[in-house]
């Protein structure tokens, strides 16, 4: 026997009060400046999407205007040498998105060249997940899309399910689908991230109810540390392997090791002699 999932019964009154505090706060406040809001480019608003995962948007914004300066165009990026890549990229973090980036403005080139703007095409590009490919979708032609990510779930999670424990991503997505204004994608997902942000510089703190959050662990210490230094020592050019395993003391040389091993095997690193280097 089938059982139907039923969704959740959302009010329409409710929703329409929702769309005008988002809009209202959106008007009054709105990060509306931002340099990946003055692109319809879906090339740079992939850019900034990447950039944005895992970091707080104060931090990108000079690192999305020398590297899409540097990179202006898919091909651009393509035709670069990954060192040239990774090394605009260091200080950002999370090294291995751009590798992919540039990966993905490579398989671009090699199927003609032109960039994709629907989600179902975008999805297939190197490194580009379900969320990101939504969203530039979005962003670049207003397309009627519903994703969610941690500004979008605090704001929905604050106006409707403020007493609930857990909330599910579905139940979410629900209330995403039906608040949509159609054809207004672009500024409603603007506006959504930015209440969001806003609510949490609040005070506002909904995510750990949710099963489609993960926490960001602690950078300090961590492995994704080790990658970092590894790479920004080898920005600087070929080091020895000697080196880069005491870049951070005896007591952190096993990870060194290990997250050489890894860089190595993912191709964000290559041997030299006696040692390693960015790829040429």
């Amino acid at each position: 026997m089938k059982v139907e999932t039923r969704k959740p019964r959302i009010d329409p009154a409710k929703v329409r009060a929702f769309r005008k505090t988002v809009w209202e706060f959106y008007k009054r406040q709105g990060r509306h400046a931002l340099p990946w809001r003055q692109t319809k480019d879906p090339y740079r608003i992939l850019v900034s999407e990447v950039m944005l995962q895992q970091t707080q948007v104060e931090r990108v914004i000079a690192y999305y205007e020398r590297f899409t300066k540097a990179y202006p165009t898919p091909k651009a990026l393509a035709k670069a040498p990954l060192a040239d890549v990774l090394t605009i990229w260091q200080g950002l973090g999370y090294n291995r998105r751009a590798k992919m980036l540039w990966e993905a403005m490579r398989q671009i080139g090699e199927q003609g060249g032109t960039m994709p703007t629907a989600a179902s095409e975008l999805e297939k590009l190197r490194g580009v997940g379900p969320y990101t490919a939504r969203a530039v979708a979005a962003f670049a032609t207003s397309a009627d899309e519903v994703f969610i990510e941690t500004n979008i779930r605090t704001v929905v999670i604050h106006h409707f399910y403020p007493k609930k424990e857990s909330v599910s991503d579905a139940e979410i997505m629900a209330i995403l689908e039906r608040a949509l204004p159609k054809g207004k994608a672009r500024e409603w997902y603007a506006a959504l991230m930015d209440y969001g942000s806003y609510l949490k510089r609040s005070g506002v703190k909904t995510n750990a109810r949710t099963k489609g959050y993960a926490k960001q662990s602690a950078f300090e210490g961590s492995y994704r540390q080790a990658r970092g230094a590894i790479l920004k020592a080898l920005a600087r050019g070929a080091q020895p392997s000697s080196l880069l395993v005491d870049l951070m003391g005896a007591a952190r040389r096993i990870q060194l090791k290990s997250a050489l091993a890894s860089l190595l095997k993912e191709g964000m690193i290559e041997l030299a002699d006696g040692g390693f280097r960015l790829p040429g």
